[in-house]
């Protein structure tokens, strides 16, 4: 109890010296406030640019851990049956539980434009797809199973291809002709995606569900040129025994003389660190720098203040203080004001991260925007504490070696 009351006393003598001499710390005070502001958005920006990184990653290559299968005839080249890896890896998915298996293959098809006839790339995928690639929707939405029954295929263009057709409502249910040899197919497009930057109108690519694809025998390819791919995002923590165990199970179905490579293509199966680290590294050092130049102006003052005080520090002493009461006393005026000034770093990088400018901007590019990381309020509050206590370490010491009766004769 009585240390408890020690601690309290020192830092409501600390806030009174603060008050007496605000005008001497206000312009360090500054200094390590701005420098708290800063390292907090390093480390906040940091969990958000991380954050856009990883779901383009995720979008090309599958979030983690996807890994993708396929089969062929080592010397050859031929490719495995699609329909009997189907199966089997249907079939292993039901066995282990797996919810997110979807086949991944191109094709092209015909389409009739009102300016003329134009090529279409088809991305030929699975329901489960878009959340395997975080496929982001500008408009309408992503297949659904009642898209799989419908006698018209249900088709998903890209922006460039809608705003070609003149950007229709998705309300009146607009359509695409694709040619064929035996007859002409109609096409009702449900949804609209982004097309990559720097395409400059030109990405005319789409997706379909590959049942729907398949029955409306849309394809002008011969079977034996078709690529077939499968994809399948397993469990993280136990994708790689359950990825020899399909691996094995694919390999069995197939028989002899072919070859199963089923290999992880997300972007941790590359690297497991931050690409952003270099630069974190790079702009926190920085902040340190500036973090520490305010600490330096605060020491000075503490000293300068000390050194007016040293009557006042003896008088104290004679009353009774303890050295170590001065010395806590005399360290938590750098602590305190410190600790304030990174309160209200803090304060300012949360207004920045969360101002409605930065937030429309996160929800363009990302689809799980992160709150504000409390790891970067602690960063920022402890990295001011620290920088306080030792700032306020010397003019402490110097306190403390304060003799009693050379203050009093001052």
């Amino acid at each position: 109890m009585r240390l408890w009351t020690g601690f309290v006393g020192s830092i409501v003598e600390a806030w009174a010296e603060l008050r007496v001499n605000r005008t001497r710390v206000l312009l360090s005070l500054i200094g390590v406030g701005v420098a708290v502001a800063a390292l907090t958005l390093v480390v906040a920006g940091g969990g958000i640019a991380t954050q856009v990184q990883t779901e383009q990653s995720e979008r090309w290559n599958g979030r983690p851990a996807t890994y993708q299968v396929n089969a062929y005839q080592p010397y050859t080249g031929e490719q495995a049956p699609p329909e009997v890896i189907g199966a089997t890896l249907e079939e292993a998915a039901a066995r282990y539980d797996i919810h997110y298996l979807s086949r991944n293959t191109g094709d092209s098809v015909r389409v009739q434009l009102a300016d003329g006839v134009y090529g279409l790339q088809v991305q030929v995928v699975d329901q489960p797809y878009a959340a395997m690639h975080r496929l982001r929707m500008m408009a309408g939405a992503w297949f659904d199973d009642r898209d799989a029954r419908r006698l018209a295929p249900a088709v998903i263009v890209s922006s460039d291809l809608w705003q070609h057709i003149g950007s229709p409502d998705l309300r009146t249910h607009p359509t695409l002709e694709v040619l064929t040899p035996e007859r002409n197919v109609t096409l009702v497009i449900t949804g609209i995606t982004e097309s990559p930057p720097g395409t400059q109108g030109m990405d005319f690519s789409s997706f379909m569900l590959g049942d729907a694809f398949g029955e409306a025998r849309l394809s002008e390819t011969p079977p034996e040129q078709r690529y077939y791919n499968f994809e399948m995002w397993l469990p993280p923590e136990a994708a790689d025994e359950l990825s020899q165990r399909i691996s094995a199970e694919v390999s069995a179905a197939l028989g002899e003389g072919w070859h199963v490579d089923l290999y992880r293509s997300d972007y941790l199966a590359y690297s497991d660190q931050d690409p952003l680290l270099v630069l974190k590294i790079a702009v926190a050092a920085i902040a340190g720098l500036v973090l520490l130049l305010g600490a330096l102006g605060l020491l000075n003052i503490a000293l300068v203040t000390v050194r007016y005080r040293i009557r006042e520090i003896g008088i104290r002493r004679s009353f009774g203080a303890t050295a170590g009461r001065v010395f806590f006393s005399v360290m938590m005026e750098s602590v305190v004001a410190t600790a304030f000034a990174g309160a209200i770093g803090v304060m300012i990088a949360v207004a920045v991260i969360k101002n409605p400018w930065v937030t429309g901007w996160l929800d363009d590019y990302l689809q799980d925007v992160p709150a504000f990381p409390v790891e970067a309020a602690v960063v920022g509050l402890v990295s001011a504490t620290a920088v306080g206590a030792l700032a306020g370490l010397l003019p402490a010491l110097v306190a403390v070696r304060v003799k009693v009766i050379d203050a009093i004769r001052l």
